[in-house]
């Protein structure tokens, strides 16, 4: 049982130049809660799926304030549970944080509760500081996780296909749910099993990817320059599969539209501020626009900020639609993955909504 190209492959809607989808970090406001994150959470989820997105994942992170996304599968659950046809998925699950077994039993379970529309996107980063990825691993030797990260994979993937060979120490050991059940006395499988992506922001999970014949994804929102040379590694490495015949890669993009140019501003300015902070040693909150222009900026922080805002297509409906298309005509992505950062959840929400009126997207 493997997952096909039609699991993978999304459909353009509108105007739209390529699928568009959603990647939440369910980000948490200064004076909001974690509670108020997760129903923008499921609020976001109903939209993109009443509008005609594609997909919606949500990223593994760890140890930060703002970022309430530190369970993605849990996540997962409680989004399947308020919608009906959106994909869902990891964007991703960070592997080596993990045993193979508990992710492949995680979504299996996911799987279970909505078949056919579960994505399992893995990245090899820890999503976080290097004190807080060893206490996830219980270890000190960080890089081994990711130097042992195509054998986790082809582990994790043996476990959801139930296929180790005789004689393997885990011949005996099945995830469930999961194919084991079909094979029971009585048992009948879902014919679907979660598909695999890879993540990254370099280039090894790019050619990881391409030669295993996988779909995958770029964390463009957050490592720019290097989006074209991976995405060209990736279709250069690629190697036709039982998953796909040709390439199809995604790429994350940071956007936020609204109704006033200068409000824009006010919230990306502000976003960046927190990762400031982050970069720095200072994770917290994501500060409101009003502490940001009170910020005083050092020289340095002001070249980080102008330099990450650069890539964040943000301002009016038009400039946003204008940017994405210019994005894809640059780097040819198979589809636009948007991640929008705002100190409110209702902008956010706004945004999503704002980038499907201009495409046109269906309105259900």
């Amino acid at each position: 049982m493997t997952a096909t190209a039609d699991e993978t492959r999304g459909t353009p809607h509108g105007t739209a130049p390529t699928p568009l989808s959603v990647l939440d970090l369910v980000t948490v406001g200064a004076g909001r809660t974690a509670t108020d994150a997760l129903r923008t959470s499921v609020d976001i989820a109903r939209l993109a799926e009443s509008r005609g997105y594609h997909r919606y994942w949500v990223a593994e992170h760890h140890s930060m304030p703002g970022v309430a996304s530190s369970s993605p599968a849990v996540i997962l659950a409680h989004l399947a549970a308020h919608t009906t046809r959106i994909r869902l998925g990891s964007g991703g699950v960070m592997l080596p944080n993990h045993a193979p077994l508990v992710i492949a039993e995680q979504f299996g379970t996911l799987e279970a509760m909505a078949p056919g529309r579960v994505d399992l996107g893995l990245g090899r980063a820890p999503g976080t500081d290097g004190a807080t990825a060893a206490a996830l691993r219980r270890t000190d030797s960080l890089n081994e996780g990711a130097d042992d990260f195509p054998q986790q994979l082809a582990e994790l993937v043996r476990f959801l296909d139930d296929d180790f060979p005789d004689g393997h120490p885990y011949r005996r050991i099945h995830a469930v749910p999961g194919p084991i059940q079909a094979t029971s006395p009585g048992g009948v499988q879902s014919p679907h099993r979660p598909p695999v992506w890879l993540l990254g922001s370099s280039g090894f999970s790019a050619r990881l990817a391409g030669s295993l014949g996988l779909p995958f994804a770029f964390a463009h929102h957050f490592s720019a320059q290097n989006t074209v040379p991976a995405l060209d590694l990736y279709r250069e490495s690629f190697r036709p599969s039982a998953v796909l015949d040709e390439p199809y890669a995604l790429i994350g993009v940071s956007a936020l539209a609204t109704e006033d140019e200068n409000e824009a501003r006010r919230q990306v300015r502000a976003a960046a501020l927190s990762m400031v902070r982050l970069r720095t040693g200072r994770p917290g909150l994501v500060p409101s626009p009003e502490e940001a222009e009170a910020y005083p900026f050092s020289p340095m922080e002001q070249e980080f900020i102008d330099s990450w805002n650069a890539n964040v297509i943000h301002g009016t409906v038009d400039e946003v639609r204008s940017g994405l298309d210019d994005l894809h005509k640059r780097t040819g992505a198979d589809e636009l993955m948007i991640t929008s950062h705002a100190h409110a959840g209702d902008l956010r929400l706004r945004s999503y909504e704002l980038i499907a009126d201009a495409y046109g997207l269906p309105n259900d």
